[in-house]
């Protein structure tokens, strides 16, 4: 048999080596390119260094769709406009791992964390002679392929064969844009990858043989099969449970941990190669789980990458992958210095009793109903920044300072101009403030008016600044308009957020 040509290694420029993997379909947020493999997850994985805190969501890099009419600004694009510091858009011939391939076809494998409603997904490729030293730039992409889609969930189409162009060799960026339908948000992944040549036809992979179902006594699926590819390194199997993909492996057995005692369950296994080659399927296996017919004994499984998603003075926000169990009803408990700080249904919780300047220590462990509680999952050290300088006190009577904090009915003198404070407000250094009427009046003569005692004077919500900070629940004015914050966000400037229906809603 002619042996397939490999057309998809890694080059990882780091020194570190990349061995087998066996990944099941995580749930906690969103998806990443995994084949070839995205710039983001390299970085999980150790082949890219100093990235930043993409580490641990290489599966969250969301933004603005439209590309390349809108989206991502230039300079921005790997790093979905500036995401986890920004640190992806550093750029240079040397700076990231690479993947080889060849001109021709080629396989894009995405990963789903939340299979979003999709529109379809578009791949964009460095152009020839691009300078491999500066920003990536629009307009030093062009596009290769488009995918389209039904608006179905992403995971209905999860792998896709695109065509690199022959006029490519050497050093290339990928950019893999996945649009979903139903936010005004997309997902941009970009991926190394080293172009060898013009590609050649590859026989298909064998189907894998002996495909064997076990259950096991914590109450998952073992598979194993026998590997009908061994003269090939380009070969990963794909793990299909009732027709549906649950997992991907480079080795010759996976686990489901996804399955409920009672039910039977159909598997089968496909062998794949970078190409987009497949092999048949393996022959079909049945297995039913026994019913549990004693009290529920199985722990949920253990909630994974628990990672800070905020830290502040005075709160840390934490976020973590979701368990699974049987029962389908699960609580995470939250742990911090060893002792139990709260619970919740959802993966991510607010420490909002925490000191400035502290260093804590977390772990989650998730339980089910029957009170069976999970392992710990990773341990997660935090420190609390310091607490903010107090606010320069502001002269008596004196000059106003656009920093300081006033009172309501506090007196101060600007441009030879008399003002009053209508509220109570910590001033930001901003100059504009003293003509803003809902903070000052100008007084005529202080010294002839009665002395002042101020009426309560309700707050306005504050008007929406593209740049702004925001917590989930906020309020501000835009137009003339309320909205309320949907998710906690950091503004980047863009004038068109506040139409954004992931991140505002109107009351």
């Amino acid at each position: 048999m002619k042996l397939a040509r490999k057309i998809a290694t890694l080059t990882v420029t780091s020194g570190l080596a990349i061995g087998s993997f066996a990944l099941a379909t995580p749930v906690s947020a969103h998806g990443y390119m995994d084949g070839p493999k995205s710039r983001a997850l390299l970085c999980k994985e150790g082949a890219n260094l100093n990235c930043g805190s993409v580490v641990y969501e290489p599966q969250s890099l969301e933004y603005l769709k439209g590309f390349p009419q809108s989206g991502p600004a230039d300079g921005k694009i790997a790093s979905a406009n500036g995401q986890f510091g920004g640190f992806l858009d550093q750029q240079s011939s040397v700076r990231w791992a690479k993947t080889d391939i060849t001109s021709g076809p080629l396989l894009m494998d995405w990963t789903y964390t939340a299979p979003h409603s999709t529109d379809g997904w578009s791949y964009y490729m460095t152009k020839p002679g691009w300078d491999q030293n500066a920003p990536l730039e629009r307009s030093g992409f062009e596009k290769i392929a488009t995918v389209t889609h039904d608006g179905s969930k992403a995971f209905t189409n999860p792998d896709h064969v695109i065509d690199i162009p022959a006029n490519r060799n050497g050093y290339h960026v990928i950019l893999a844009v996945w649009d979903i339908a139903d936010t005004v948000n997309a997902f941009y992944n970009v991926i190394d990858v080293n172009v060898n040549g013009a590609g050649e036809d590859v026989v298909a992979p064998n189907a894998p043989t002996n495909l064997i179902a076990a259950e096991k006594v914590e109450g998952g699926v073992d598979l194993t099969w026998i590997d009908a590819n061994s003269d090939r390194s380009d070969v990963t199997y794909a793990v299909a449970r009732d027709g549906e993909q649950v997992g991907k492996t480079s080795g010759t057995s996976f686990t489901d941990w996804e399955v409920v005692p009672g039910d039977t369950y159909q598997y089968t296994v496909t062998a794949s190669d970078v190409q987009g080659n497949r092999s048949t399927q393996s022959a079909t296996v049945t297995v039913t789980l026994a019913q549990n017919v004693d009290s529920d004994v199985t722990a949920p499984t253990v909630p994974s990458n628990l990672h800070t998603m905020q830290v502040t003075a005075t709160e840390v926000k934490l976020m973590w992958g979701e368990s699974f169990d049987a029962s389908g009803a699960v609580t995470y408990n939250v742990y911090r210095d060893g002792y139990l700080r709260g619970s919740t249904e959802m993966t991510v919780w607010r420490d909002t009793s925490v000191i400035a300047g502290t260093a804590y220590q977390y772990v989650v462990k998730a339980a089910d109903s029957s009170s069976n509680e999970s392992g710990s999952s990773n341990v997660l050290n935090a420190s609390t920044l310091a607490p903010p300088a107090p606010a320069p006190a502001p002269e008596s009577g004196g000059n106003w300072n656009s920093s300081a904090a006033y009172q309501a009915g506090d007196i101060v003198t600007f441009n030879r101009t008399t003002y009053r404070a209508v509220q109570s407000y910590q001033g930001v250094g901003d100059p504009n403030w003293i003509k803003a009427l809902s903070l000052w009046t100008p007084v005529a003569d202080v010294a002839s008016e009665p002395e002042f005692t101020p009426a309560p004077v309700p707050v306005p919500f504050a008007q929406w600044s593209a740049t702004g900070s925001y917590q989930a629940g906020d309020r501000v004015v835009s137009n003339g308009v309320t909205f309320e914050a949907v998710q906690s966000y950091q503004g980047v400037g863009d004038p068109n957020w506040i139409n954004a229906l992931s991140l505002w809603k109107k009351i």
